[in-house]
């Protein structure tokens, strides 16, 4: 029992440090059965509560059954949808909140901002007594919405107890599965990594953190991570060091190189070059230039490049997610009116301005040499990895391209050499759902991700187009499909399809689905045929392989 006590207080190190406060709640409207979260990143911490009702929630393209009674955390910088129906009145809560932490000089520091979060908690916990939880959900509600300072000053403390409540359960639960549960042993390490990368860390540290011996913990860390822990480490603190870099300031080399645990220079400055593909020096000069992804299209090729735009499209999502993900709060959403938006890059000055070419008219790009150097994407360049080349030479930023391309080859290497033995041998589909009609992903897609870097098998017979094509249930009866992999296009349209065509007896009927392989990701960004999506594609594809095996 007291071996128990010391791994919950070790799992909760540093709470009392923490300081968490209310930003909004809100239940369900009174009357409405159904409750939907749009499609959105979020710029704090989040809980959802539903006490009954079914519905679903996806976090970074991971999709999940929402189950009656259970608590739903979100983190900042997460990617969020979500859908519940059938609740009852007043059963369901969505609640905003900040995390904040004591600094060194007692400042405090919002996690809100960051795209690491600090809470103790995973991402699904279930108290003993959801009733009592709903109760409390009801009261801060109702206090928070009064118009009393007083009575919001009441909702902040029960909102103390409610997470009091969320993080002991978390800590019970917690002791039984980190005993058994190895997956989740070295999911609290990579959080000890990124949570302690500023300090001195051994192998000895992290196998201890684990509760492993250290040969047993560098044998699984990098069967699962397809690195070793140290490597996991160095990579992790130079992409703080480029954070840092890429928020402007003032501090100087060696503070940063101090502030992600390096205190020799010569070697910070090896390592960096190693993982970045150019020296720390370099890639903060590139950091000062004004870039505009006057397209979309050149948003994922620029961030694969480390080269966040100071504008983009307004109507983007790109543009929200860079903002909240690299604290770049001075971004400049350009107008969806061509004059307007030329006369808001007038005024900005930029450096550079990455377009498509295809998309542009002649006068207006002769209108908009005259305001800064153009990096146009010529229509001839179909394939992402020769526009991310396009673009790193026209800004000088080869080096970083071909460093970025590597470690991205490296990783769908690992990719395959780890489901050849599992999804290797199977024939994969990957459709589209947009409204109530299903296409196959053509090759400009993420269905490049899955038939030419990581190898997957399309079922026989078929050939891809360039830009896909409409599907019906009937054909996709009628293919040798061992695996579906789903881009949904927004919540709504998934569950309009659930209740139509995936309810049938057609549907049911597909090898797949029968046999429970399929996978679903957002349309956005995922689908988007960038440098950038295709990592996050090949990074969610590592997660469903390392969830299922």
């Amino acid at each position: 029992m007291q071996g128990g006590n010391k791994m919950k207080e070790d799992r909760h190190q540093g709470l009392d440090a923490m300081a968490f406060k209310l930003r909004a709640i809100s239940g369900s409207e009174s009357g409405n059965r159904e409750w939907s979260l749009r499609m959105q990143f979020l710029s704090c911490h989040a809980l959802l509560f539903t006490s009954s009702g079914q519905g679903w929630i996806t976090v970074d393209g991971k999709f999940e059954e929402v189950s009656p009674g259970g608590i739903y955390v979100g983190f900042p910088c997460q990617y969020v949808e979500a859908f519940i129906h059938t609740h009852d009145e007043q059963g369901l809560y969505w609640i905003l909140f900040d995390v904040l932490e004591e600094t060194e000089g007692d400042a405090i520091e919002n996690q809100s901002l960051q795209t690491k979060s600090l809470f103790p908690s995973k991402s699904e916990i279930f108290p003993k007594s959801p009733v009592s939880v709903l109760q409390l959900c009801k009261a801060i509600e109702k206090q928070w919405t009064s118009g009393s300072s007083l009575k919001r000053f009441g909702a902040q403390a029960r909102f103390q107890e409610l997470l009091y409540i969320l993080l002991e359960q978390d800590a019970l639960t917690g002791v039984s599965e980190r005993e058994s549960n190895s997956d989740e042993s070295l999911e609290l390490v990579r959080f000890y990594i990124e949570k302690n990368y500023g300090s001195r860390i051994t192998i000895d540290d992290l196998a201890g953190e684990a509760k492993m011996s250290p040969r047993h913990f560098m044998r699984l860390f990098k069967k699962r991570h397809g690195c070793s822990a140290m490597e996991y480490l160095t990579i992790h603190r130079i992409k703080q060091a480029q954070m840092l870099m890429l928020q402007g300031g003032k501090a100087s080399l060696k503070d940063i190189a101090r502030h992600v645990g390096y205190q020799d220079d010569m070697y910070f400055r090896r390592k960096f070059r190693e993982i970045s593909g150019i020296p720390p020096a370099a890639f903060m000069r590139n950091c000062r230039q004004k870039i505009v992804a006057y397209h979309s299209s050149a948003i994922g090729a620029l961030l694969a490049l480390k080269a966040i735009p100071f504008a983009a499209p307004e109507n983007h999502p790109w543009t929200d997610y860079y903002r909240r993900k690299y604290e770049r709060d001075n971004v400049l959403p350009l107008n969806t009116d061509e004059s307007s938006r030329l006369e808001q890059l007038r005024l900005a000055k930029p450096d550079w301005i990455v377009l498509d070419e295809g998309r542009i008219s002649g006068d207006e790009k002769g209108r908009l040499e005259e305001i800064g150097s153009l990096c146009a994407i010529p229509q001839e360049l179909r394939d992402w990895r020769s526009c991310l080349r396009y673009v790193a030479f026209a800004l000088n930023k080869v080096e970083e391209a071909e460093a970025w391309l590597d470690q991205y080859d490296k990783k769908a290497a690992f990719i395959r050499r780890q489901m050849a033995g599992t999804l290797g041998k199977e024939k994969v589909l990957v459709i589209e759902v947009s409204g109530q009609r299903l296409k196959i992903a053509g090759l400009r897609s993420m269905a490049s991700v899955f038939y030419e870097d990581l190898g997957l098998a399309m079922p026989d017979g078929m050939i891809l187009k360039e830009l896909g094509e409409e599907v019906s249930i009937t054909q996709l009866q009628e293919m040798d499909i061992d695996r579906l992999f789903i881009a949904m296009d927004g919540g709504r349209q998934l569950e309009g399809l659930r209740q139509g065509g995936m309810q049938s007896e057609s549907w049911r009927s597909i090898p797949a689905v029968q046999n429970g392989c399929v996978d679903l990701f957002p349309w956005s960004p995922f689908n988007e045929y960038t440098a950038f999506s295709h990592e996050l594609v090949l990074n969610e594809v590592l997660r469903l392989w390392q969830n299922r095996t």
